[in-house]
């Protein structure tokens, strides 16, 4: 899928490999910041490389289909090493954790792990398709689970089904969005990839449905993820249109951010009917707050949702490696770090090597 930069202990992996950067990493000497500036709060966590979706921005079927080699269950990291591995990113300066896939919720007993990360100081979160959530809402709530943010492209079935390649109908996943409101996890946050000749026409038919209810809809332009997509620039509505589009019917005015780093930018109804977001990443890159790390199925480390390579946390833990060493290394893959690849990105930007985000999580 890429090539994994190896962290074996004790053993040499070349220049820029693991022993290369923990021999600069003396010890983690507080929150690291990296060579930007930039410091670590939010951690990703993908739980499986599987999704009972095929999207056609993340995971289209003529590339995931039935023959795909997904990841066998040994290689998956396990509830415990998911957990021991969020303990140092938190003792690092880690705030908040989202739990990610593929479908998180396809993962068996993903409940358990919600309830062993729920005892760290973080705001814990889930992204979800939304075809199991209302299953699932009471168990995950009970569990700890604080909020989750459910993709939902389109309110008539057959744009919603031409998005993600599906049979689960839109009423399903309004379904679960009920049923984790029900269940506390709010205000849910409807996340929205806009692809021109799509799904742009649901645009305002997303922002009537949710207005007053108190969740909050998330556009999101259609980004370069992965090599699999068949992205093109002429693909993306930008966030000035999205906004345009919505404040003709709409009036809206802008609010501050809740944290430096959020993805969002925040809008509120000027008659106070609530909040929306748009996730500019191609037209208005803030790769300089990035303050993100993605964790893989099995365990390889990233530092950038557009990577190519990761580093194997999973084969330190396993390999023996003690909780400081595990802190070293997590603090000095971070300090390394000089990703800002969306302020870089060009049409010609190549993608052949690039991971796929149903590895790494969006």
């Amino acid at each position: 899928m890429s090539r994994i930069i190896p962290l074996a202990v004790g053993r040499p992996t070349g220049a820029g490999g693991w022993d290369a950067l923990l021999a600069r990493e003396v010890g983690p000497g507080g929150p690291p910041v990296d060579t930007l500036g930039r410091r670590l709060h939010d951690l990703r966590i993908s739980v499986t490389d599987r999704c009972n979706f095929r999207c056609v921005y993340c995971m289209p079927k003529d590339v995931f289909g039935r023959d795909y080699p997904f990841l066998p269950q040994d290689a998956l990291l396990t509830f415990e090493e998911i957990a021991r591995m969020a303990r140092a990113f938190v003792g690092l300066g880690v705030e908040k954790i989202r739990l990610t896939g593929g479908e998180p919720l396809l993962r068996k007993h993903v409940e358990r792990l919600v309830a062993m990360l729920a005892e760290l100081p973080v705001d814990l979160t889930l992204t979800t398709n939304g075809a199991l959530l209302a299953r699932k809402a009471r168990a995950l709530a009970d569990a700890g689970l604080k909020r989750v943010t459910v993709s939902l492209d389109a309110l008539d079935d057959a744009t919603f089904r031409a998005m993600g390649d599906t049979d689960t109908p839109v009423a399903q996943v309004l379904e679960g969005i009920e049923a984790a409101s029900q269940a506390g996890l709010a205000p849910v946050k409807i996340n929205v990839v806009v692809k021109r000749g799509v799904n742009e026409h649901a645009i305002l038919d997303l922002a009537r449905h949710f207005r007053g209810t108190g969740h909050i809809v998330r556009f999101i332009e259609y980004m370069d993820v992965g090599a699999t997509n068949g992205w093109r620039m002429d693909d993306v509505v930008s966030a000035s249109e999205i906004l345009e589009r919505i404040g003709a019917e709409f009036p809206l005015e802008p609010i501050d951010p809740n944290y430096a780093g959020e993805v969002a930018e925040r809008w509120r109804y000027r008659d106070g009917a609530g909040e929306i977001g748009v996730i500019a990443s191609v037209t208005q890159a803030f790769c300089r707050d990035c303050t993100r790390m993605r964790l893989s199925t099995d365990g390889k480390l990233y530092t950038c949702l557009f990577a190519n390579d990761g580093h194997d946390l999973r084969g330190l833990v396993r390999g023996g490696a003690d909780d400081a060493t595990l802190a070293r290394a997590i603090s000095a893959v971070w300090r390394s770090r000089a990703d800002r690849y969306s302020e870089l990105r060009t049409a010609a930007t190549p993608r052949e090597r690039r991971i796929e985000m149903s590895y790494i999580g969006g």
